[in-house]
C-alpha cells in the first residue's frame, strides 16, 4: 500500500527520500568499478600479478552476492534503517583499511569487508516495497535504478583522472568521503519502513520455505537472473569481441562498450514512467522481447556478413533497454510474493541474479576462445535472454490460473 505518511528530507522520523535512495544504491555501484582503471597502478605498487589484483574485482563480486543472503534477512529481523547504518560503517572502516594496507593479501582482506555496501542495493529496494504496492514498487524502484545507473557510466572516467592526477589511493579516499556523507544522510533521513518483528531468528526462519516453496518467487528471480545473465555475458565477451574480433583499440573500445548503459538509463525511465498504469507483468515481458530482438537482429546482421563493431555495440543498446524493463519489475514482483520477507526477497533474488551472472561472464571468456567472430557470445545471450521469456511466461500462466480458481470459489 502506498506510504502512511509522505518523505521529508532529513527526517528520520519519516520514510526516506527518493534522493537518499538514489544516494545509498549509487554508492554500492560505485565502489565497484570507481578504481577500474588502478588494477595496473595498484598491481605494481603491491607487486603483484594482474590476476591477483582481478580478485579486487571477482572475489568482491563473490563476497557481494553471498552477503545479499543474509543483509535481506537480517533486516527484516532488525530493521532496513539499523543494518543499512552497520553496513557503511562497515565500509567506511574496511575503505580506511584498503588505504593503509601495505601488502596484497591486506588490501584484498579489506576490499572484501567493502562489499557489505552491498546493503546499499538489498535495503532500498526491501524498503520501497515496505511502502508501496507491486506496481507502485516498481515504478519507484526503476526511478532510484535510473538514477542509480548514472554512476558506472561515469565511474571509470573519473576513476581514472583521480589516478592520474594523485594516484590509485585517491579513488579510495573519493569512496571514503562519499561513505561517510552516506552514513550522514541515511542517519538523519532513512526512517525505518519494516514492520516491527517480535520473532526470534528461529520463528522468523520457519517462514523462509514458505517463500523458498512459492513458484512466483522463482518466476520472477529466473527472469531477473536470466535477462540480466545476457548483459554479464557481455561483460564477460565484448571486450574480447571488440579487441581480437574487431580490432578496436582500448579508447575506441571504451566508448563502444557503454552502449547497454544507455539503453539501460532510458528502460529505468520507462519503468518508472508506466510500471503503474502498464503493469509489473506486461513490463517485464515486453522487456524480455526487446532483449531478445536486439539479440535477433545482432546475430541475423552478423550471418549477412554485416556484423562489425557499429551493428553489434548498437544492438547492445537493447539489452540494456530490456534490462531497464525487466529488472525493476521483476525485483518488485520477487518482493511482493511475501511481503512481509520482502528484505529476505531482495537479497536472496540479488544474489541469484550476481551468480548467474558470474558464471555467464566466466562462460562467455570460454566459449570465445579463439573464435573469430562474435556468433558464439551472441548465442549464449540470446539462449538467455529467450529463458527470461519462458520465466515470465511460467509466472503470468501460474497468476492467471490461481485468478481462476479465486473467480470460481
Amino acid at each position: 500500500m502506498p506510504a502512511a505518511r509522505p518523505s521529508r528530507l532529513l527526517d528520520r522520523s519519516s520514510p526516506p527520500h527518493i534522493a537518499t535512495l538514489i544516494a545509498l544504491t549509487s554508492l554500492s555501484a560505485l565502489s565497484m568499478n570507481l578504481f577500474l582503471p588502478s588494477l595496473p597502478g595498484m598491481t605494481a605498487h603491491f607487486d603483484t600479478t594482474y590476476g591477483v589484483m582481478q580478485i579486487a574485482v571477482a572475489g568482491y563480486l563473490g563476497v557481494n552476492g553471498a552477503m545479499q543472503l543474509g543483509i535481506g534477512p537480517v533486516s527484516d529481523r532488525f530493521g532496513r534503517r539499523t543494518v543499512m547504518l552497520w553496513a557503511i560503517a562497515i565500509f567506511c572502516l574496511a575503505t580506511v583499511g584498503c588505504l593503509l594496507a601495505t601488502d596484497v593479501a591486506t588490501f584484498l582482506a579489506f576490499r572484501m569487508l567493502q562489499a557489505a555496501i552491498v546493503a546499499g542495493i538489498v535495503l532500498p529496494r526491501a524498503a520501497i516495497r515496505d511502502l508501496y504496492s507491486q506496481d507502485e514498487s516498481a515504478s519507484m524502484i526503476g526511478y532510484v535504478t535510473m538514477g542509480m545507473s548514472v554512476a558506472p557510466m561515469l565511474a571509470p572516467a573519473l576513476g581514472g583522472v583521480l589516478d592520474g592526477l594523485f594516484g590509485w589511493q585517491a579513488s579510495f579516499v573519493a569512496l571514503l568521503v562519499a561513505g561517510i556523507g552516506a552514513f550522514a544522510l541515511a542517519y538523519f533521513d532513512m526512517g525505518e519502513t519494516a514492520a516491527r518483528s517480535t520473532s526470534n531468528f528461529r520463528e522468523q526462519a520457519a517462514q523462509y520455505p514458505d517463500l523458498l516453496r512459492a513458484p512466483r518467487f522463482w518466476g520472477y528471480a529466473g527472469t531477473a537472473a536470466l535477462s540480466s545473465g545476457a548483459f554479464f555475458a557481455y561483460l564477460g565477451g565484448a571486450p574480447y569481441v571488440g579487441s581480437t574480433v574487431f580490432g578496436l583499440d582500448p579508447a575506441t573500445l571504451g566508448v563502444y562498450f557503454g552502449a547497454p548503459a544507455i539503453g539501460y538509463l532510458v528502460g529505468n525511465g520507462l519503468t518508472g514512467r508506466y510500471a503503474r498504469t502498464v503493469g509489473t507483468n506486461r513490463m517485464v515481458l515486453a522487456g524480455c522481447f526487446v532483449n531478445a530482438a536486439g539479440l535477433i537482429l545482432s546475430l541475423a546482421l552478423s550471418l549477412a556478413g554485416w556484423g562489425g563493431p557499429v551493428a553489434f555495440f548498437g544492438c547492445m543498446t537493447f539489452v540494456g533497454l530490456g534490462n531497464g524493463l525487466v529488472i525493476p519489475n521483476a525485483t518488485a514482483g520477487a518482493l511482493s510474493v511475501r511481503p512481509h520477507l520482502a528484505g529476505t526477497a531482495s537479497g536472496l533474488s540479488g544474489a541469484i541474479m550476481i551468480g548467474g551472472g558470474a558464471g555467464l561472464s566466466a562462460l562467455a571468456g570460454v566459449i570465445l576462445t579463439g573464435a573469430a567472430t562474435s556468433r558464439p557470445l551472441l548465442w549464449l545471450m540470446l539462449a538467455t535472454a529467450i529463458g527470461s521469456v519462458a520465466a515470465i511466461a511460467m509466472v503470468i500462466r501460474r497468476e492467471a490460473r490461481l485468478s481462476g480458481s479465486r473467480a470460481r470459489n
